[in-house]
């Protein structure tokens, strides 16, 4: 949520960070800002709305010159959206400019005693206080910028990331952040700022994340300097090389970022476990847990943390470790995990899950289990991310970059991931045969053509959605492997298309739901042939038999359910533990064409954000 872009060099700064924010959109957000500075006058233009809105606000107001810039993209915390509370914000004396990633949560204390001392507020924002706060200290202690900046974070409370530029020094922006993600890519002479290294890809492949706890100051003309906030000394910065590329973050063709990811996701699956399921040699090789094999079989058990789709994937991890490898695994959302206190030990090892790398819950909760002594694994998708870096060891799902609001192919990659860490260890302790292991491998490898297969049933999900887009709630039945994506396909429906929807085990059905049924009730019903067919079978009956609306994913060739369901939607046979990565399938698609039929905004949903960097 928020997006920070920033440019200083020797090119028009507009350009880049105007199409750096529409980038950033996909984080979510509801208002957006541009500051330049041409070496005399510092023009800001912002507004409540889309970047759009902004592009034809700023093509009234301001000129669009200048080699030092920023631009955020706001998602509402302190204060409402609109034209006041945007950023960038200015100091009093009107020299010091910022954008601001995160929440400062003693901002009101600091706002009072600011105002006991002079200053005047124009916006409701936690981030107007912090740029008065910085000129208050560069004022009082006559110190530079930069050193003003760490004495001002050293006294709030709170997450941020923030770029900061004073139009007296136009030769340099001062950079920090703490809980909210930050990169500088550095190019020949230019340096740029931003949330993620989409703004500015095709400008560098190098870049350099901060890390919690430091700053950077920025000169274009000297070599970048990262400090630590709390005592001042000086970082050596790890610069990395991007493996992002231009063409991942366009469309390519299709109408939204989240019908292309859908369709990503067969290759994004073979990807995922290029290198690491060699089937031939019938083996799974992953350096993260080769290296750290120990922990994982002397686990007591395996507590798993996520949120979202991440959660409802480590819902179905849960089944396959347990069913597989027979180790005990506990599922936490990590925003109820970090506050409640959880009994950890040594011998716990901890599974945190997250497509950006950078979800706060989650972070929080890594600290909180290392603090406690737990072995920390991270499965995420973003390379270089914070999860990456503050965890012990981890996989990466090579997903690619997913856009799109609603997660679709993070999904189905990290149960890729976690079958196969899941089928090592079953391996390691014996607790799988050799034939079925094979078989296991076999399968797995077959499952990205299964998913283009299952891609193919487009057109008539369609007709199907077409049918039932005006309907005001959906219900979402599965059983065993396939609960877990119940809850995720009612999931999509409601982040997309704003229907109300519940996922349930089939079982539940009778203890509460059945009570909604009613001939204006769709319910979707994964009755795919597995161990408990015959009772979702048996639950379809019972619907039938209270007029409600059945739509089935069923088994290719399957004859029961198609008899008894209003429509079905076939996907391929599998073995029943992989299954949720086929029967997700029509239930993302659903939701997809749904959402376009009621002309939603399907890649931003309204008050969603991609990455959830604040609580």
């Amino acid at each position: 949520m928020c997006g920070i872009v920033g440019y200083i060099g020797h090119r028009e700064a507009y350009p880049i960070i105007i199409e750096g924010l529409r980038r950033l959109e996909y984080r979510g957000y509801d208002s957006a800002g541009v500051a330049l500075f041409d070496g005399t006058d510092l023009k800001i233009s912002k507004t409540k709305g889309k970047v759009s809105d902004l592009e034809l606000r700023i093509n009234e107001e301001i000129t669009k010159t200048g080699k030092l810039g920023i631009g955020h993209t706001r998602w509402a915390t302190h204060g409402v959206p609109n034209d006041v509370n945007s950023h960038p914000h200015i100091s009093n004396s009107g020299s010091l400019v910022i954008i601001h990633n995160g929440i400062i949560e003693n901002y009101e204390s600091l706002k009072k005693e600011l105002i006991t001392r002079g200053y005047k507020f124009q916006s409701d924002t936690d981030t107007e206080v912090l740029i008065n706060l910085i000129e208050e200290v560069k004022t009082k202690e006559k110190v530079k910028l930069g050193k003003a900046v760490q004495i001002a974070l050293n006294q709030v409370v709170g997450a941020y990331a923030i770029a900061v530029f004073d139009k007296t020094r136009p030769e340099e922006v001062i950079v920090a952040r703490l809980g909210s993600p930050l990169a500088i890519g550095i190019g020949d002479g230019e340096f740029f700022i931003a949330s993620d290294a989409s703004p500015f890809i095709e400008y560098t492949k190098n870049a350099i994340y901060l890390e919690d706890e430091e700053m950077a100051i920025i000169r274009f003309d000297k070599k970048i300097k990262v400090r630590k906030i709390k005592d001042d000394s000086l970082v050596d910065p790890y610069m990395q090389e991007l493996q992002l590329n231009l063409e991942q973050i366009e469309k390519g063709g299709y109408d939204h970022f989240m019908l292309k990811e859908i369709h990503e996701q067969p290759k994004a699956i073979r990807d995922t476990f290029r290198g690491r399921l060699l089937r031939n040699e019938a083996i799974i090789k992953m350096a993260g847990i080769e290296d750290n094999m120990k922990k994982f079989l002397n686990a007591n058990r395996i507590i798993i943390v996520a949120c979202g789709t991440s959660w409802h994937a480590g819902l179905v991890a849960e089944y396959i470790f347990e069913d597989l490898a027979r180790i005990p695994v506990e599922v936490e959302y990590a925003s109820e995990f970090r506050y409640r206190n959880p009994v950890i030990s040594e011998n716990d090892v901890l599974i945190a899950i997250s497509q950006s790398g950078e979800t706060a819950d989650t972070l929080a909760a890594i600290k909180m289990a290392k603090s406690k002594g737990a072995f920390v694994f991270g499965v995420c998708n973003v390379v270089g991310s914070s999860i990456a870096r503050e965890t012990d060891a981890g996989a990466y799902t090579h997903a690619g970059p997913e856009i799109g609001v609603a997660s679709t192919k993070a999904f189905t990659t990290q149960i890729t991931v976690l079958s196969l860490i899941a089928l090592r260890l079953a391996r390691a302790k014996g607790t799988i045969s050799s034939s079925d292991f094979r078989r296991y491998l076999l399968e797995m490898e077959l499952i990205p053509e299964k998913v283009e297969k299952a891609l193919e049933s487009d057109k008539h999900i369609r007709i199907v959605s077409d049918i039932y887009k005006e309907a005001s709630n959906f219900l979402y039945l599965g059983r065993g492997f396939n609960f877990p994506v119940a809850l995720e396909g009612a999931l999509k429906l409601k982040e997309i298309s704003y229907i109300h929807a519940e996922g349930y085990p089939a079982a539940e059905m009778k203890h509460g739901p059945i009570a909604l049924i009613d001939e204006n009730m769709p319910i979707v019903v994964i009755a795919t042939k597995a161990e408990h067919y015959d009772k979702v079978v048996s639950n379809i009956q019972e619907i039938k038999s209270r007029k409600g609306k059945i739509i089935g994913v069923i088994t290719e060739g399957d004859t029961v359910v198609r008899k008894l369901a209003d429509h079905v939607i076939e996907v391929p046979d599998t073995i029943e533990a992989l299954s949720p990565l086929l029967t997700t399938i029509p239930l993302q698609l659903l939701s997809y064409h749904i959402a376009v039929m009621l002309d939603k905004n399907v890649d931003q949903p309204r008050n969603l954000a991609k990455s959830v960097t604040v609580e």
